[in-house]
């Protein structure tokens, strides 16, 4: 779990790190400028990233499914190469398969004002600017949605499912509590996670103003990363403990 908890962490710093600066610049000067090939690199390490939370929090749900439904085989089936294999496989699918998107929209032709009506260079604020046809980019990113969100949520769901059934089978009231705490903290994320990204890439943006639009957008590249580490903290008693006895010893000292 820690493990995968790492790997999420890097991909949500990773989403930071090519958002928030020039984010921020652009917020202070009310407004920027940022060339095609800054633009295009920006999207595709944000939708590679984003990708891959995807797939990691989908292997996250199959960790707690087998940690608590074969409790006993949990050492031999999640052992320490095949979490790395799952780790690895998640990122180069991430930034493999999405580079055919990204390859798509790069040769479309801008001819018109190239304001991007945007916080970063998204793929669909960047369609609207685009003079060539984008049928065919539109039917690759939903083509796009099957194995980057369909495969992952219907992992979650069936994950989950079997989860709640093993825990409903628990006598008592203490294990099934102490089971259900332990998949709370992945539940909220992918809740917030899910929940943003459906609502601007899923239901038609005819329905989403382009206020709206900002506002969720800022929920899955600013607001989930920042408080996913809150999440596991608050919720995880190890590392609550082990904030504690740092405190305690800084207090002490």
């Amino acid at each position: 779990m820690y493990f995968f908890i790492s790997q999420l962490s890097i991909s949500d710093i990773f989403v930071i790190s090519e958002i928030v600066p020039n984010l921020l610049h652009i917020l202070l000067n009310n407004g920027g400028t940022i060339t095609f090939i800054d633009c295009i690199t920006q999207l595709y390490f944000f939708c590679a990233c984003e990708a891959c939370a995807c797939f990691l929090l989908a292997v996250m749900s199959y960790d707690r499914y087998v940690a608590i439904c074969n409790p006993l085989q949990y050492s031999a089936i999640m052992t320490g190469g095949y979490c790395i294999i799952l780790s690895v496989t998640s990122w180069l699918l991430g930034f493999s398969i999405i580079s055919f998107e990204i390859v798509k929209t790069a040769k479309l032709h801008f001819c018109g004002p190239n304001i991007i009506d945007h916080l970063f260079c998204d793929i669909v604020p960047l369609l609207k600017l685009a003079c060539s046809d984008t049928s065919m980019i539109h039917v690759v990113v939903y083509v796009m949605g099957i194995p980057f969100v369909i495969m992952p949520t219907t992992i979650i769901v069936v994950s989950y499912t079997y989860i709640i059934l093993a825990v409903l089978r628990i006598s008592s009231s203490t294990g099934r509590q102490k089971a259900f705490s332990t998949c709370s903290s992945h539940l909220i994320v992918v809740s917030i996670f899910y929940w943003s990204i459906f609502s601007v890439y899923v239901v038609p943006s005819k329905g989403l103003t382009n206020t709206l639009s900002k506002i969720l957008s800022l929920l899955y590249t600013v607001f989930t990363p920042l408080i996913n580490p809150i999440i596991y903290s608050l919720r995880n008693k190890d590392i609550r403990k082990a904030i504690q006895r740092t405190f305690q010893k800084h207090v002490i000292w």
